[in-house]
Order: C-alpha cells, then sequence, then structure tokens
C-alpha cells in the first residue's frame, strides 16, 4: 500500500529528518522524495510504501506531529494503478516576460490536448541587466503516442509566438 505525504513548515525549523524517522520507525519505505524552498517556507513531497496497518500507524503518528514540528501535513492513499499508458517524455523550457496568466495559459494549452504534465518548475525574476521581470518555466510532459510530435510541435511554438513567449520543446535524452 502506498501513502502521498506533503509537508509545509518553515525554513527555521528542521522537520524533514523528523519525518523521515518517523516513517523508517513505522516500517515503511520512501519510494520517492522532493523538497523545495519557496521563501521562508519548505515543500516536502513524499511517496511512501508499507503494509497497510504501518501505513494506518504511520497515518496516526503524523497528525500528533503536526502539532509538534509546527508544520501542516496532507496525506492521501493513491489508488492501486494499471500500467502506466505508453507516452514519450518531453522536457518544455519557456521564458517571457513576467505577466498574469503565463502559466495558465501554457497549461490550459497542454492540457486541451490531453498531454500529461509530470512536473512543473516556474519562476519569476528579475532580469540581470535591465531590471524586467522575466518569468521562466522547465516543464516535463509526457506526449501519448497517437498524438502527432512534429505537429504538436509546431503548434506549440506557433501558440508561444502569439503570446510573446520564447519556447523550447525537446525530447527527454537518457
Amino acid at each position: 500500500m502506498q501513502l502521498t505525504i506533503t509537508v509545509l513548515g518553515k525554513k527555521s525549523t528542521r522537520f524533514i529528518s523528523e519525518i523521515l524517522t518517523t516513517i523508517s520507525s513505522c516500517h515503511c519505505d520512501i519510494l520517492e522524495l522532493r523538497s523545495s524552498h519557496l521563501e521562508q517556507v519548505i515543500a516536502c513531497y513524499l511517496l511512501v510504501n508499507g503494509d497497510w496497518n504501518h501505513i494506518a500507524k504511520l497515518e496516526s503518528i503524523l497528525v500528533g506531529l503536526q502539532k509538534t514540528l509546527e508544520v501542516r501535513i496532507h496525506t492521501l492513499r493513491p489508488e492501486p494503478s494499471n500500467k502506466e499508458p505508453e507516452s514519450i517524455p518531453y522536457s518544455l523550457e519557456t521564458i517571457s516576460l513576467d505577466r498574469n496568466n503565463v502559466i495558465e495559459d501554457i497549461t490550459s494549452f497542454l492540457f486541451e490536448r490531453r498531454i500529461c504534465i509530470h512536473e512543473i518548475n516556474a519562476s519569476s525574476y528579475q532580469a540581470s541587466y535591465v531590471k524586467t521581470p522575466i518569468f521562466s518555466t522547465r516543464i516535463i510532459i509526457l506526449i501519448p503516442p497517437e498524438i502527432r510530435l512534429l505537429s504538436l510541435r509546431e503548434e506549440f511554438l506557433d501558440f508561444c509566438d502569439s503570446l510573446n513567449i520564447d519556447a523550447i520543446i525537446e525530447p527527454i535524452k537518457h
């Protein structure tokens, strides 16, 4: 059985090690762990595996840890899934002036075409020479085999041109 855990806490606390110790003490295994710093907040995302009774014990302990560590913890048991559908992983990178709805426009474009967004990293920053606000994204997408790649690339680049977004879309090579 699996459990997803999202933890949000202040940067000054060292809650991640406490959470990891708790997971281990409940005889659960960490399948995936991601952590990000957002201003003065740390966001931690975990996928944990264990027997149903160990997962249940972990869930109950996490409720108490939330108060002790002064963090927000959200858990969700993912539904068992069949094999992931076949798809081709692509990296999509954009850069543009920072304006409202840039990320919304890009994600809407992808969702309208039934393209799975696997991961998004986006940030806003000041350009070094002219102090203009810039918005950049790096998105990992999974393209179903029935979508023609050349047509998608052309359509996406035309879409970006219409919004004055510079973009690169390329296959992920391992």
